[in-house]
């Protein structure tokens, strides 16, 4: 379906940040974990390939998934992880090929906290010893609390890993602070616990993505490009609240952020998925744009939305409206990496992202299911072929926990 040159318009005005960084158009690729360096979290071919595809394909600022800062803390098997300049080449060559075309590319950088898959790691740890609720604690054990030193040593480790991130060539970077893993861990009271100056109050709870923010700013310079990523809730009693991310947004605006992606929900909440949203908020797309509005209103940085844009009017629409400056999309890209082209073409996207279900309730009701689909379609985009936008849920989730437990038996083993 063609739409109106007036939303095709809307959506190819540059933005420019603040810090003069300026994003060819109004599309950016939402973080998607890809898994897909070796088993011991160096660089691939595949990543490149996959990069210079989406490079091709029309988006304005990419944003890598899932770099790791620590490779004892990994989200996944195969997680890219930066801990010193030894992949320094390689790193090099995603960055080349990302930009292409005039892209912004940004690293995505992430500590998992507890959100590791049980047996990945030697140990997880988190801002208390909170478990996960009965529905996940088969897949994830219950973490060690984190002592002052350790806090410290990981924010040195975001500083470092985005330092490298700059050498390399990525023109920017994005702190992960939103579905559950370490920095939302720290902003949620349910996940943090403590009593000390990291915890207690909503004051000490966002302590640590000031700091974090703070030592990348301090290893990278002013004029590089940090994003965060940050929920606009975690849905959870007692979790993360909506007047707790704006007072987040307010804070990191007054530090200096250049760029916020909203987003919501963990492994435990997925509504960043849809699975969970109410049916009204599912068939309005956009499944933030209310908070989005609200944090529109409480600050001038730019932000970004993700989570449920289906059709070119309603990207449109949200750019018009004022409340947000660039459209993300994740598993639309996933299924058609040359969206963007089509969208600032006048056409409406090829396929209707929906979530992925395999008719088994447990599995179903887990944001792990979307990220097995998902990372299926980006492997075989690395491996050079086309994804599959009607591939089995089934079959394709089984698929991806067979080579998960194939690929952590060999992690843990490399580390024995």
């Amino acid at each position: 379906m063609t739409f109106s040159s007036d939303a095709s318009s809307v959506l190819s005005q540059p933005l420019t940040l603040p810090n003069g960084t300026v994003i060819k158009n109004r599309i950016g690729k939402s973080a998607m974990s890809e898994a897909l360096g070796t088993v011991d979290n160096r660089m691939t071919n595949g990543l490149a390939k996959l990069y210079e595809r989406w490079a091709d394909g029309g988006t304005g600022l990419l944003i890598t998934g899932n770099v790791m800062i620590d490779r004892r803390a990994l989200g996944e098997p195969n997680n890219v992880a930066i801990e010193d300049e030894r992949d320094l080449a390689k790193l090099s060559e995603w960055a080349k090929v990302g930009t292409r075309n005039g892209t912004e590319l940004w690293m995505q950088i992430n500590h998992p906290g507890k959100q590791s898959p049980k047996g990945l790691n030697a140990e997880n740890v988190a801002p208390s010893a909170i478990p996960f609720g009965e529905a996940l604690s088969r897949f994830f054990t219950t973490p060690r609390e984190l002592v002052e030193a350790e806090i410290e040593d990981i924010i040195r480790r975001f500083g470092l890993a985005a330092a490298v991130a700059k050498k390399a060539g990525f023109t920017g970077v994005q702190i992960h602070g939103a579905h559950g893993y370490l920095v939302s861990q720290f902003l949620s009271g349910h996940h943090n616990q403590r009593q000390d100056r990291w915890g207690g109050s909503a004051e000490n709870r966002r302590r640590f993505v000031l700091e974090v923010f703070r030592e990348i700013r301090a290893q990278v310079g002013k004029s590089f490009p940090i994003g965060i990523k940050l929920n606009s809730a975690d849905f959870q009693k007692g979790g993360f609240s909506e007047e707790e991310s704006l007072d987040v947004i307010r804070a990191l605006a007054d530090a200096g952020i250049d760029l916020i992606e909203i987003s919501g929900g963990t492994y435990e909440a997925p509504a960043m998925s849809g699975l969970r949203q109410k049916e009204s908020t599912r068939r309005r797309e956009a499944y933030f744009l209310e908070f989005a509005e609200k944090a529109r209103a409480a600050v001038n940085t730019p932000l970004m939305l993700t989570g449920g844009f289906r059709t070119c009017a309603v990207m449109a629409e949200a750019i018009s409206s004022g409340a947000i400056d660039i459209v993300g999309i994740g598993r639309g890209l996933a299924i058609e990496p040359d969206l963007p082209l089509r969208v600032l073409a006048g056409q409406d996207p090829r396929y209707l992202v929906k979530p992925i279900k395999t008719g088994i309730s447990p599995i179903d009701r887990m944001a792990l299911m979307e990220v097995a689909w998902y990372s299926r379609q980006l492997r075989r985009m690395a491996n050079g072929r086309e994804p599959r936008p009607n591939e089995s849920a089934v079959l394709s989730f089984l698929a991806v926990m067979a080579e998960n437990g194939w690929h952590t038996f060999k992690t843990r083993r490399l580390r024995a």
